[in-house]
């Protein structure tokens, strides 16, 4: 079994190559920085490899879309992506692009290559998020994007399952990594990677699907919030600087 997961070197990909190699697949880890993957190497020992890649750019995409095409892999882990945060008119349009790129461009070009050769009983999983389902103001490209990827896996659940390849869109909500803290967020509702990855391991084993939210708690604040009115579901959810002052 061959597995690659972009975004490997932090966070839930890092999660996902530690917990795949421990399972008896051969990892290739994909990231941007050397020093991550390096580390991440010593760790899953012999039997995998890394590619360093910048995704929101051709040439990263290239070589890892070459990579899927002739590796034999039977996993792939579209993981790898980012976010800006504030309103959207203050920040720059090169910030907003790159975070398409990266979200939504690279999931497309990478879920072609592995398709295009995915033998039955191949998974591809797209990670997400639940602000695919409730849009966060301050976040309005990240949870567009997110949006895109869920119904995108969505339709990719459907046009695959004769072949026997599954898809699925992993909706994680908030995820306590090197990089946020979640301090702000109520502790329930709150995920380590590890408790993501296990749940994605489930939901894949159980052929779960298309769309896969990773906690019992995330899945009722989802539901109870696209339950609200559209515009009282946004003033709950917005970033205090976005918030309007409250008269």
């Amino acid at each position: 079994m061959r597995a690659l997961v972009t975004g490997a070197s932090a966070g839930i990909g890092r999660a996902f190559a530690v917990s795949l190699a421990a399972a008896g697949y051969s990892v290739t880890a994909v990231a941007r920085g050397a020093e991550g993957l390096e580390a991440l190497m010593v760790e899953l020992g012999a039997g995998h490899d890394y590619l360093i890649a910048d995704l929101a750019t051709d040439e990263g995409l290239r070589v890892t879309a070459e990579r899927l095409r002739g590796g034999g892999y039977t996993l792939l882990i579209n993981n790898a992506g980012t976010a800006s945060h504030g309103d959207f008119a203050e920040q720059s349009l090169e910030s907003a692009l790159t975070t398409l790129d990266l979200n939504c461009k690279a999931v497309v070009a990478l879920a072609h290559a592995f398709l295009g050769s995915a033998a039955p009983g191949s998974a591809l999983v797209n990670v997400s998020s639940t602000l695919g389902h409730t849009p966060k103001p301050g976040t309005g490209v990240y949870s567009a994007s997110k949006g895109f990827v869920i119904a995108f896996s969505e339709t990719l659940w459907h046009e695959q399952k004769s072949r026997g390849v599954h898809v699925m869109a992993l909706c994680p909500g908030v995820t306590a990594t090197a990089s946020q803290a979640a301090t702000d967020v109520p502790a329930w509702l709150v995920q380590s990677p590890q408790q993501v990855v296990d749940s994605a391991r489930k939901a894949l084993s159980d052929k779960t699907g298309p769309v896969v939210l990773t906690s019992r708690a995330n899945r009722i604040f989802t539901a109870a919030l696209r339950l609200l009115p559209r515009r009282a579901a946004l003033s709950l959810l917005a970033e205090p600087a976005t918030r309007p002052a409250v008269r």
